[in-house]
């Protein structure tokens, strides 16, 4: 028996096909080492913060699959990196009211704070959330110790010791 179908049918057929075929994870979050929270979680749309490990112990990466950072003097209502600051090390944002869930074991507070200009900066125990535009693939920390930055350490809550380096960016 030979089955027909609408062209619409077969349209919207293969449109979910397309779609379903786009939801694969990205190669960043399936590195070694790093985890993103498990598929099917409550929290469906809710912008997901994994984990990595590295040199500087296990620490939150973004969804991207990228190391996040604190920077000394912060505090949980402000980001003392703007302008040029905020090229190097770009503030994890989210649009307002979206719901920000980590990893199995991570354990600490997300919230979120209002940059200056108006973003919405993901915040985790208190601290503004950074990405360090010299950090190319998952794992990389590059930013350990630059101005003040430490990879965001999920054990012990916010921020890693961050290690000298010799690294002046001048901001």
């Amino acid at each position: 028996m030979t089955v027909f179908r609408s062209r619409p049918a077969l349209v919207a057929g293969l449109a979910i096909a397309i779609i379903a075929a786009g939801c694969g994870s990205s190669a960043a979050s399936q590195a070694p080492g790093n985890t993103l929270p498990a598929a099917g979680s409550p929290a469906a749309g809710a912008l997901m913060i994994g984990t990595g490990t590295g040199s500087a112990g296990t620490f939150l990466t973004g969804p991207n699959g990228l190391t996040l950072y604190t920077k000394s003097g912060d505090t949980a209502t402000s980001s003392s990196c703007t302008g040029q600051c905020a090229t190097s090390w770009p503030p994890l944002t989210v649009t307002a009211g979206r719901q920000i869930v980590g990893a199995s074991g991570v354990t600490g507070t997300f919230a979120t704070l209002t940059r200056a200009e108006g973003s919405t900066q993901v915040t985790y125990n208190g601290l503004p959330l950074y990405y360090w535009v010299s950090d190319t693939k998952a794992g990389d920390v590059t930013g350990q110790g630059v101005n003040g930055f430490s990879a965001a350490l999920v054990s012990g809550g916010g921020s890693g010791t961050p290690a000298p380096s010799g690294k002046g960016y001048g901001y």
